[in-house]
């Protein structure tokens, strides 16, 4: 049975080769919810070198002599803090609330849009308060019965990459299990599942994977699990009886991009039970960035391979008056014709959401 920082402290547990905590920052706060008390124990144990501070939202004087230097250590930089504020943003189309346990990544997806959206804080944030999360999340479903509510908990982090650490993820699915009306669904490209498959689950939580084909893993998802790695949690999840959904996202026009998306749906056919496609969705979403993102990405990856020409680009107008450059109408329609053609070539009985 796996061991999570929810049920004692993981000693010697490797969450991922490309994440162990180089430092860790605690609320003094913290430290009185049990979670908190456990991730320091965990710390201690392997002998992580921990701080203090005042809040979780402002973490400064990192060490790094440039910009670049400073924004790859705060990426290997945890926080334990407590989430302040339980007034939840919308979600769409993914769902109606976003459900905060955590705030950040460990991956180094070079078109992540948390590039801009953490701006300056790109540390990782875990919050140790869940019990208050989940009361918030309870009067969200209350104010919306008959009618159910979903909440995404992946809006700005990948909490399976953290799980091993947090045990937060667990406790969700656990109490959404019980809420009627209540439905939890997040993404994720990391595999550590394990501890989330002998959860009475209720099949109120749908657990998607991130996919692509394997150019845009290759080039552009330093620091994530494996596809092979993803796909066979995926596996493991549809056995647990969880529904199961994937993302592919970004989807990038790209030489021989028909192959590499075909390869991609033909892997997961192969790999997953007979009998996944009747619960299946999928969520496509074409490759996008403003021109804020461009800035920040090329300067925090600079050798990247990402095509970000805005004179190849459509703009689209976005809610709140931004816009963002997407694929001209032909391409997106050509991306989005191949795809779906070749997910119900394998999965007949499955369940397009979106493209977008």
């Amino acid at each position: 049975m796996s061991t999570t920082v929810s049920e004692r402290p993981p000693v010697n547990i490797r969450v991922h080769d490309s994440f162990i905590p180089e430092l860790v920052f605690f609320e003094p706060a913290a430290l009185d919810y049990p979670k908190g008390k456990r991730i320091m124990e965990w710390v201690k144990s392997i002998g992580i070198p921990y701080k203090m501070t005042t809040s979780h939202n402002r973490i400064t004087n990192l060490p790094g002599e440039t910009e670049l230097e400073q924004y790859k250590i705060a990426k290997r930089t945890l926080v334990v803090g407590i989430r302040k504020t339980l007034k939840f943003d919308t979600s769409k189309p993914s769902a109606e609330y976003a459900i905060p346990i955590a705030t950040g990544c460990m991956g180094h997806c070079h078109y992540c849009y948390l590039q801009t959206t953490l701006g300056a804080k790109p540390y990782i944030r875990i919050y140790v308060n869940t019990d208050d999360i989940m009361q918030a999340a309870k009067a969200y479903i209350d104010e919306r019965v008959p009618e159910i509510t979903r909440f995404e908990a992946a809006c700005t982090s990948d909490p399976v990459g953290l799980e091993p650490i947090s045990g937060s993820l667990r406790e969700l699915i656990t109490f959404m299990a019980g809420q009627e009306y209540g439905r939890l669904r997040f993404v994720t490209k990391y595999h550590y599942v394990d501890s989330l498959l002998d959860i009475k689950h209720n099949n109120h939580t749908r657990i998607r994977f991130s996919v692509n084909a394997n150019y845009v893993i290759k080039n552009f998802e330093p620091n994530t699990s494996r596809f092979e790695q993803r796909i066979e949690a995926a596996a493991k999840i549809a056995r647990a009886g969880y529904p199961l959904g994937f993302i592919i996202a970004p989807i990038i026009w790209h030489d021989g991009w028909q192959e590499g998306y075909a390869e991609l749906l033909s892997s997961l056919a192969a790999a997953l039970p007979k009998d996944a496609s009747s619960n299946l969705t999928f969520e496509l979403i074409q490759h996008r960035f403003t021109k804020t993102a461009k800035n920040v990405i090329e300067k925090r990856y600079p050798r990247t391979k990402l095509e970000m020409d805005i004179e190849k680009r459509k703009y689209k107008w976005g809610r709140w008056g931004q816009g963002k450059y997407v694929y001209p109408d032909e391409q997106a329609e050509a991306l989005r014709m191949f795809i779906s053609e070749r997910i119900f070539e394998h999965f007949e009985d499955a369940k397009i959401e979106y493209f977008t």
